[in-house]
């Protein structure tokens, strides 16, 4: 079967290629590169010696996906492609609104015209209300998000659960992710973010490699056992294994099925920190700045509904997330600008 990936040259649509390909899958990509890099696809052929066919083209763009449509005959569709940056997206809302809604409807739109009907979605754990108790199940409250980016991914998720009930045959995973870290054990994708990074892992890494002077841990007062805010990492290899198995489960289920994708274990910043320090053998120097508007103390997935249902589990540790991280970054110093 041919899998078509939006934002697949990306850190997690990257790593999914490489499950996806392992898995004999055929595997096409579209990604408009605007926050990735297409080096991330010539390491996925080399890593799994097969290439995914690549268009260079906006998911919103509806000829350009057209023709991509026409040339493959499309069995699945794994989307990524989207602006995830919570901190932008308060800045620029519209933009966000414009490009993670137009293109999840333009897809949709044209998946529906070329009788296209399984499709796997990136979602995230910021779809839960603030408020509810942990851990989050996919029963927890959703909506009331902090953010404009968390409003996108709640919308997405009622317009794909309104086109499965309208659309007979139509089957939809909504997988909500918690924290997405670690890099292939290689060394050779990973995670690239341009800029100053939004997640912990790549700053810690940055700082580690010297290209940062200190990490910022925003906050060391919540009720906590160090004070500072405890979440559910994932390691995006496990991450990228989930899509897998939730498009199997697509393959005899119909309508929208909601997943959460989480360890169920949730570690705190300092402790990831002491953890990257020892089994890297790295120092990381930090200093603990003002909490960040909107975030809670603690955050952590109940995972029990994807073991039981897709049979996956997340199976890598803290510490495979934390040497993996450390050879990708020290491998790649510049990410894939340090070139192939």
């Amino acid at each position: 079967m041919t899998v078509l990936v939006t934002g697949g040259a990306g850190y997690i649509g990257s790593h999914t290629c490489v499950e996806l390909l392992k898995n004999d899958y055929d595997v096409v990509v579209v990604d408009n590169l605007c926050n990735s890099s297409e080096i991330s696809l010539r390491r996925v052929a080399e890593l799994t010696g097969k290439a995914p066919c690549f268009y260079r083209c906006d998911v919103r763009d509806t000829a350009a996906l057209s023709d991509v449509f026409r040339r493959h005959e499309i069995g699945c569709v794994i989307h990524f492609a989207g602006l995830k940056a919570v901190g932008e997206s308060v800045q620029k809302p519209l933009a966000y609104y414009e490009n993670n809604l137009g293109s999840t409807m333009t897809l949709c739109r044209v998946m529906l015209e070329h009788g296209v009907k399984q499709l796997v979605f990136s979602s995230s754990a910021t779809v839960y209300a603030g408020n509810n108790p942990m851990p989050l199940s996919e029963e927890s409250r959703t909506g009331d998000c902090s953010n404009p980016y968390g409003w996108t991914k709640y919308m997405c998720e009622i317009i794909l659960s309104d086109i499965a009930r309208a659309t007979p045959g139509f089957s939809v995973a909504l997988l909500r992710y918690f924290n997405p870290v670690g890099a292939h054990e290689s060394g050779r994708l990973g995670e690239d973010p341009s800029g100053i990074p939004n997640n912990l892992m790549p700053f810690i890494s940055q700082t580690a490699v010297g290209q940062r002077r200190e990490l910022s841990v925003f906050g060391n007062d919540y009720d906590t056992p160090d004070g500072t805010g405890v979440r559910d990492y994932l390691h995006v290899v496990d991450l990228a294994r989930g899509h897998v198995a939730a498009m199997d489960y697509l393959k005899a289920h119909e309508g929208a099925a909601v997943f959460n994708l989480g360890t169920g274990r949730g570690t705190s910043v300092l402790e990831m920190v002491h953890a990257f320090e020892r089994v890297n053998g790295v120092a990381v120097p930090y200093r603990i700045t003002e909490r960040r508007a909107g975030d809670l103390a603690t955050v952590y997935a109940d995972p029990k509904r994807s073991e039981q249902i897709l049979h996956w589990r997340a199976e890598r540790t803290l510490e495979d997330m934390c040497r993996d991280s450390w050879r990708w970054q020290s491998q790649n110093p510049r990410g894939y600008q340090s070139g192939d």
